[in-house]
């Protein structure tokens, strides 16, 4: 049936539908004949509101039987017996689509050939939305937030690209191709990174990639040393390429490090295996990270970030749902980027924007770069 997805959703589909007409005309046969509210009705009421009257009352009571006992009652059971329910679901699911397999089958042809006539591209967007709802509905009370969040993460996984994890190129710290052997080394131990890009003249011209742990061996060496052939040759990416399938080369080539480009052949940053692994299990922190530095928990209504904090890690920093600031921002993926996008403008310190159920205030502005965002949650107003 996996290879007939479209067909089973679409015979299921029928199924609902046609049960569903068959529970309004029996509800609606069952209520003329137990309790007829037109009779009752127009004792007290004129026959033209008796009309109306009567039709409120059946929407009220078929509605309420519908939702109540064919939505939310067995969405509850099944999520509470879900191994019980699968292996009941599923002889009847095969029976169904058997029964209505060629109608389902014609159904999805007519379906696929309308939308391109219409001109209509695939989307996986509400796909996504539906799944993250069903890792909410499904989670039972053991499950914790962390744990649903590496859930949707391994959901989202297959669409996210390079640019929405890599380092930016104003957050890369590189070496210069010239620099002496002995500065080199103090550069490293300030860095505190495992591996650097080595360019020539700027960033746009990589030349390579130093593993630190290469350096180790020749740590007493004398400045004259010629540290160049240490240098690895660099991986380059684009913007655009998923890291899923960055991931699978990193593998295939056993690296951890890639240089990303963007359409004009610039340096635009860098991503490593790290980054693409924070997509699925969160923020990975090591001993030289400076926690209070990237986030800072004023209390449960404030919040302090680094403007170059990605919008995902904002939102599992605060708890709230991956999808939070979707329908605000445009293409930014920062919190700085979204305080520019909303704002229209290079805003001030201190200047306050508007986002939905947050306010954000600009706290620190470093040659035109936001550094410091504190996102303010707004009082419900009763």
């Amino acid at each position: 049936m996996l290879e007939e997805s479209k067909q089973v959703y679409t015979s299921l589909l029928i199924a609902g539908t046609f049960i569903n007409i068959c529970i309004i005309v029996l509800a609606n046969y069952l209520i003329i004949g137990v309790f007829n509210p037109a009779n009752f009705l127009q004792k007290y009421i004129s026959p033209e509101l008796t009309f109306y009257a009567d039709l409120l009352i059946k929407v009220i009571v078929i509605g309420f039987i519908l939702i109540f006992f064919g939505k939310i009652l067995p969405k509850v059971w099944a999520t509470q017996n879900n191994i019980r329910f699968a292996y009941g679901a599923v002889p009847v699911v095969e029976v169904l689509h058997l029964v209505l397999r060629r109608i389902s089958a014609w159904m999805v042809r007519l379906a696929e050939n309308i939308g391109k006539r219409m001109g209509a591209t695939k989307s996986q967007t509400t796909s996504l939305q539906k799944l993250d709802e069903a890792i909410d509905i499904t989670s039972d009370e053991e499950t914790s937030a962390g744990e649903k969040n590496i859930l949707k993460g391994i959901v989202k996984f297959g669409n996210i690209t390079v640019k929405q994890v890599m380092r930016s190129r104003l957050d890369v710290s590189g070496l210069e191709y010239n620099t002496p052997f002995n500065i080199l080394i103090k550069r490293i131990e300030e860095l505190h990174y495992s591996r650097l890009p080595v360019y020539k003249v700027n960033l746009d011209d990589v030349s390579g990639v130093l593993n630190t742990k290469d350096v180790l061996p020749y740590l007493n060496e004398s400045e004259q040393f010629d540290w160049h052939a240490l240098i690895r040759p660099p991986f380059f990416v684009p913007e655009t390429k998923l890291i899923e399938d960055l991931l699978r080369e990193f593998q295939g080539k056993r690296i951890h490090f890639a240089v990303v480009v963007d359409e004009f052949g610039g340096t635009s940053g860098i991503v490593t295996l790290e980054d693409i692994l924070e997509e699925v299990i969160g923020d990975i922190r090591d001993e030289f990270d400076d926690e209070e530095a990237a986030f800072q928990k004023v209390d449960d209504s404030n919040f302090i970030f680094e403007g170059k904090t990605k919008i995902s890690d904002v939102c599992n920093a605060m708890e709230l749902a991956p999808d939070t600031f979707d329908k605000v921002k445009g293409e930014s993926e920062s919190l700085a980027g979204l305080v520019l996008e909303l704002a229209g403008e290079l805003p001030k310190v201190n200047d306050v924007i508007p986002c939905g159920d947050f306010e954000l205030t600009v706290l620190e502005i470093a040659k035109n770069r936001l550094k410091r965002v504190k996102i303010t949650i707004k009082e419900r107003k009763a």
